[in-house]
């Protein structure tokens, strides 16, 4: 048992009972009122219980905090109202619903032990009544404010406003108005604990005028809103009522206005006379036509055209050419002829203003920096930059644009670039020249022949402004990959620099000065965080990718980058990760290609061959195998026409010389010859390999081994002249990347051979040849070769030669 020790609200002459407590959130009954309740706590069900088996008698307090599911003693109020249970009712969820009417307030005096629910012995509240005057005044009072607080609220039912009115009793009043007062919790169980009357009344006033000062401003608020909302919507009809009598009366007044303004620009505007005399006669079409006609629209639309353009806006050229090739130089490693060319524009430029924009190409492997090159030009002359994809496009119209006669004409893409340049001279870029195929629709590439033309291209036509417009200042770069899709009259056009592969040091080069600055910034890191040794970029470059330009050495250095920004984030500011090339495979992984492409040994009927590609310069291996047959000439690898006819070719070339080689006449009756060219996926074709399939055909007839650190590369006639091939750059690339000690190139190449590199010379021996017997001498693994070609005695054979059934350089390797 427990005694209370605190406030004691006890008045002489109370009645004294024991009965169960229930605890109640956020509800705080009074007596007189009727009110349901829904209980789920064990505890709570428990006191039900035992008070219907009994007199039905609850004593109700409320929980200091609602959020306490078991309370305690000292959580529970000391003042609460003894309550009849009128209905019980078990819902099927296990909880109870149970109807409440409140009798009479009292005191907790002390809590009775009992485990399964509160059992507490209480004592009734006696109030302490106030003068007859006093009385009479506060209820009054309290009244009056009740009625002016129901008109605010209207919540209050009509029932209980003439309860109200009929109630003399000023505490009956107090606990019949405070259920309905829109009060805290803590302010109920207040004004329940009050025993004085008068100060009960007091301060059920107190509360009423709070809540109706609340209600006033609630009510001021939302007037104001609907005043607001009532004003908006008036504000939005007649807007909409003024608009359309505007609409009906003052139609004409806003487009003689826009006329007007229109002949402002046209004053204005410099442009061509032509274009001048156009405009004007336009305006003039569009000052008699009715403001809504489609027509009108139409005329409207050129005229902007023709406005925007920049027919005299120029940008000032820099003609400084040390400050122009520092420029350059900053932007791109190597590149010496394209920066050459752009120096010697510049210096002629400066002693002659009236020179014309020069037509550049670039032809390149991807990612050799073609388009950024063209960026860099505009930065180093002073120029706006434009560029336009012609990648995919098929259509005519797209270059010259389409008639005004077709519904929603456009001028061409050369003259919405112009527009978009806000300038007549500046850099245009048309990328992916060789890209651009041909349907009904017209050739677009054949579009290009007058705006790439300097003598023609001053007076360039398009079909939407159908007036001339002078490009000739504009300073041209298309870009191209191959050159054998550009037709041969657009090549006319152009100047071609060659952008070839890079080398493995220009790449390190590239690397160290462009590519990590770009990627450390790009990946948020700092130079402390991360240092990547040379020897792992040159791993990066052999080993992760295979290409002539640095795209994909990028993308690795950006995946270096990535990884380390991760260690950064997970370990600190303070993490410096080195990278070298031991530690690579961690970060990237396997390694992607083998670095160098050749035999191991030397092999029969295997030679190493050097083939270009759109991507560089390959190493090109091919295979000759001889099998008993009646003479069939067997070719795979996914070759082309010209390929096979240079197979072709070089058998025949071979036949020819059998006498000399120690062959029999008839020896390739007897037997099959099938070249293969691996990677048969890949298409391949050209006449580059015509040496390289002679000496395999040579090697396994003969069965002598092919020098596995020898590679060529030519064309061969059928009597074995070997003639020029192009790409010498790319292929003598790839041969130094592959580790070929010799290169035989055809005699007509050696003057190309100034343009390589010394880097890739030095590393390597070339052999300039005019025929097929030096290729062969250099080639085929002899220990005499100049009897290779000798002549012997009738019915003698080459000591080197057996006739046998052929066998597979498989078999011989064994």
């Amino acid at each position: 048992m427990s005694e209370i020790v605190s406030k004691d609200y006890h008045q002489p002459g109370g009645l004294k009972q024991i009965i169960p407590v229930l605890p109640l959130r956020d509800i705080v009954v009074f007596p007189g009122m009727v009110a349901p309740l829904f209980v789920g706590r064990e505890k709570s069900i428990q006191a039900l219980e035992y008070s219907m088996s009994l007199e039905k008698d609850v004593f109700l307090l409320a929980q200091r905090q609602a959020k306490i599911d078991d309370p305690s003693e000292r959580e529970l109020y000391q003042v609460g109202t003894v309550s009849t249970i009128l209905q019980m009712l078990r819902l099927p969820d296990g909880t109870v619903k149970v109807l409440i009417e409140g009798r009479y307030r009292a005191q907790a005096r002390r809590y009775l032990p009992n485990k399964t629910f509160f059992l507490v012995e209480v004592e009734e509240l006696t109030d302490i009544p106030a003068t007859e005057s006093e009385r009479e005044a506060l209820v009054r009072t309290v009244k009056n404010t009740f009625e002016n607080y129901q008109k605010y609220n209207k919540k209050i039912p009509q029932e209980l406003v003439h309860t109200i009115n009929s109630l003399d009793d000023p505490s009956r009043l107090v606990d019949a108005l405070v259920p309905h007062l829109g009060i805290k919790l803590e302010q109920k169980q207040e004004v329940l604990e009050i025993i004085q009357v008068s100060q009960r009344l007091e301060k059920l006033y107190e509360f009423m005028r709070g809540e109706i000062d609340i209600l006033e401003i609630e009510q001021r608020i939302k007037g104001r809103v609907k005043k607001q909302m009532e004003k908006t919507q008036r504000d939005y009809y007649l807007n909409e009522q003024m608009r359309a009598i505007q609409k009906e009366m003052g139609e004409q007044d806003d487009f003689k206005n826009e006329i007007q303004e229109l002949e402002k620009q046209i004053k204005r505007k410099r442009m061509s006379k032509e274009a001048g005399t156009k405009v004007r006669h336009e305006l003039k079409k569009l000052k008699m036509m009715s403001p809504m006609s489609a027509e009108a629209t139409v005329v409207r639309n050129y005229i902007d055209w023709l406005l925007a353009l920049p027919w005299f806006n120029k940008s000032r050229v820099k003609l400084d050419i040390d400050e122009a090739e520092k420029i350059l130089q900053e932007d791109h490693y190597g590149l010496e002829k394209p920066k050459e060319r752009i120096l010697e524009y510049l210096a002629v430029q400066s002693l002659n203003k009236k020179i014309r924009g020069p037509i550049l190409c670039f032809v390149g492997p991807p990612g050799v920096g073609k388009t950024s090159l063209a960026k860099s030009i505009a930065r180093a002359t002073g120029r706006n930059f434009i560029r336009l994809s012609l990648g995919g496009v098929r259509d005519e119209a797209e270059i010259r644009g389409h008639r005004r006669t077709y519904i929603g004409a456009l001028p061409g893409k050369i003259v919405q670039s112009l527009r978009k340049a806000k300038s007549n001279n500046p850099v245009f870029c048309l990328d992916e020249v060789d890209k651009m195929s041909t349907d009904f629709r017209g050739d677009p590439s054949a579009a290009l022949l007058e705006v790439l033309d300097p003598e023609q291209n001053f007076a360039f036509n398009d079909h939407y402004l159908d007036i001339d417009y002078d490009l000739s200042e504009i300073f041209f770069i298309t870009t191209a990959n191959t050159l054998f899709s550009i037709p041969p009259p657009l090549q006319d056009r152009m100047e071609i620099l060659r952008l070839p592969g890079y080398t493995e040091q220009e790449k390190l080069q590239i690397a160290r000065q462009f590519l990590v600055k770009k990627q450390v910034e790009a990946n948020g890191l700092k130079p402390e965080h991360i240092e990547i040794s040379d020897n792992a970029i040159l791993a990066v470059i052999r080993l992760y990718t295979r290409e002539a330009g640095v795209r994909n050495l990028e993308r690795e250095i950006a995946s270096l980058c990535r990884k380390v920004a991760k260690e950064v984030v997970k370990k600190g500011m303070e993490t410096r990760v080195e990278i070298n090339a031991a530690s690579l495979p961690k970060f990237l992984g396997v390694s992607k290609f083998r670095y160098g492409e050749t035999e191991e040994k030397d092999e029969i009927g295997i030679t190493t061959g050097l083939a270009w590609t759109e991507f560089g310069g390959e190493l090109l291996l091919t295979e000759v195998v001889l099998m008993p047959g009646k003479g069939k000439l067997i070719i795979t690898g996914k070759l082309g026409e010209v390929m096979q006819e240079s197979a072709q070719a070089a058998l025949s070339y071979v036949r020819s010389r059998a006498e000399r080689l120690g062959l029999p006449i008839n020896f390739y009756q007897k037997m099959d010859i099938h070249i293969h060219i691996p990677e048969g996926a890949i298409p391949k074709d050209g006449p580059s390999a015509g040496i390289t399939i002679a000496t395999s055909i040579v090697s396994a007839l003969l069965k002598i081994p092919v020098k596995r650190k020898v590679a060529m590369t030519g064309e061969i006639t059928l009597r074995g002249r070997v003639l020029p091939i192009g790409g010498l750059k790319e292929k003598l690339i790839a041969a130094q990347r592959g580790k070929v000690k010799t290169v035989i190139i055809p005699k007509d190449n050696e003057k190309d051979l100034k343009d390589i590199p010394s880097r890739v010379l030095k590393s390597m021996e070339i052999f300039p040849v005019e025929n097929m017997d030096e290729v062969l001498r250099q080639a085929l693994v002899l220990t005499d070769p100049e009897s290779l070609f000798k002549e012997l005695p009738e019915g003698e054979a080459r000591p080197f030669y057996r006739e046998e059934v052929p066998v597979s350089p498989e078999v011989m390797a064994h």
